[in-house]
């Protein structure tokens, strides 16, 4: 996110975290402070490729409560930023089982594991993926679950069932524009997302 209002907007509906992209190539890049950050929800900021010596620089500055890498980050890079007490996000792209077979490699230096839709580019695609893959990750990290969620999501999300799974990760669908998010858009989806009955499995 990027604008004050907007931030604090959003924090109101009692989301858990709120993200913060430094990586210049996308659109939702954060250029300087915002006049608020959120004091309630969990400050995430998002790297891509970073090098070491700048994420603790945000950390510090911005005041992060987690990382999240969603490039080529290896896992002694994790170990790295992990043994700074940093708390990390590591982001994996999704398409085929075969593309759950790395991240056996982070467990142990990362909190949360994200899972989003492989795509062309670094970062979101707005696109879904076949979430029946994940249930072939038995690994003991538990995961955000990321990529096309929108606001007919919910009886899906609902219905799907993991031991691991420790949230969603919602953002383009969600927007007004890049880096704005619709609050009233995201609040009925709360809402909904917390009154369907959950199947049972």
């Amino acid at each position: 996110m990027t604008d004050a209002d907007n931030i604090r907007d959003v924090e109101v509906l009692g989301v858990d975290m709120i993200g913060f992209i430094f990586y210049p190539k996308s659109p939702r890049y954060l250029y300087q402070i915002p006049r608020y950050l959120p004091t309630l929800a969990k400050r995430v900021g998002v790297f891509v490729n970073e090098t070491k010596e700048n994420i603790l620089m945000y950390v510090d500055r911005f005041g992060l409560n987690y990382v999240q890498l969603h490039g080529d980050e290896s896992p002694e890079y994790c170990r790295t930023l992990h043994s700074y007490g940093i708390r990390i996000i590591k982001a994996f792209s999704i398409a085929l089982p075969k593309d759950l077979l790395a991240v056996s490699d982070y467990e142990g230096f990362c909190d949360y594991f994200l899972f989003d839709t492989r795509s062309a580019h670094y970062g979101g695609s707005g696109q879904q993926f076949d979430w029946n893959i994940l249930q072939r990750y038995n690994g003991s990290t538990p995961f955000l679950l990321s990529g096309g969620i929108n606001s007919y999501s919910v009886k899906a999300l609902k219905e799907f069932h993991h031991p691991r799974l420790a949230g969603i990760d919602i953002n383009s669908r969600f927007e007004t524009s890049p880096g704005i998010k619709d609050v009233e858009r995201i609040g009925r989806f709360l809402k909904e997302l917390r009154d369907l009955p959950t199947t049972k499995s």
